[in-house]
């Protein structure tokens, strides 16, 4: 398979699958038992081409965001730096710890089914409840955290992981699904930074060189792919439950399993 073909399917599925509470991280290993094995630094990067694209959807929040000395700006400010700082602080441990995703379907299976379950025991859990609109403080911090369990577990979604746990604290959908995005930004873009950084001037011993060029068009693909994915998000929420993605994850992650038994 050409290799140009291969960076355009993998662009794909992470744009598509970035925001969406499905796993990004867990659909490319998927991916990559198929196709050639890519590096983290290229898993990374076109995370962010992925988000990069999100920014024109959220372009009235981020203007929102720069009127810093409104309180209800500062506030929503406030909140998005302590989750992402959270998330940060702790990721840029375990990087430096070298910790290292584990790149078997197995695990990846079984966060797609666990995953699965809690969106489906969650939505019953909240049927004809009406949520908040406003995310709390404690809402706010409890994403954070949810962002970690995300990173240490691929298939478990960063967007999957951080809604949950704001549905159980009694945020509304379309709140819970905005503030996961805004989160997910600075998040994305640091870890995206911190790699390629390390990649041009730490190189790890015996790396092969990364090709730039095929790196630049699976983000530009995964981009395009995100932002047509998240416009068709934010509109769903509106009036759907998350309740059939719970299904689709335990759908795959069961296929998974029979696939490796």
């Amino acid at each position: 398979m050409s290799i140009w073909l291969i960076a355009i399917i993998l662009g794909l599925v992470e744009g598509i699958t970035e925001f969406i509470p499905v796993s990004s991280t867990g659909h490319l290993l998927i991916a990559q038992q198929w196709l050639p094995r890519q590096s983290d630094l290229f898993n990374v990067v076109i995370q962010a081409g992925a988000v990069l694209a999100v920014l024109p959807l959220f372009w009235p929040r981020v203007k929102m965001l720069c009127r810093w000395h409104e309180p209800a700006s500062r506030s929503l400010l406030q909140k998005i730096f302590v989750a992402s700082f959270i998330t940060g602080a702790v990721g840029f441990v375990l990087e430096n710890k070298g910790f290292k995703l584990p790149e078997q379907i197995k695990p990846v299976a079984l966060a797609l089914i666990i995953g699965g379950v809690l969106f489906i025991v969650v939505e019953r859990m909240l049927r004809g409840k009406k949520g908040v609109e406003e995310i709390s403080w404690n809402v706010a911090i409890v994403m954070g955290v949810a962002q970690l369990v995300a990173m240490v577990f691929p298939g478990a979604s960063r967007s999957g992981t951080t809604i949950i746990f704001a549905l159980v604290l009694g945020a509304a959908r379309p709140a819970a699904t905005e503030f996961s995005f805004l989160i997910g930004i600075p998040t994305m873009l640091a870890a995206s930074g911190l790699k390629i950084f390390k990649a041009l001037h730490h190189p790890a011993a015996g790396s092969v060189p990364e090709n730039w060029t095929l790196l630049i068009l699976a983000s530009v693909v995964a981009a395009a792919s995100s932002f047509v994915a998240v416009k068709w998000l934010l509109r769903y929420v509106q009036s759907h439950t998350f309740t059939g993605f719970g299904v689709y994850r335990i759908v795959v992650g069961v296929v998974l399993l029979l696939m490796i038994a």
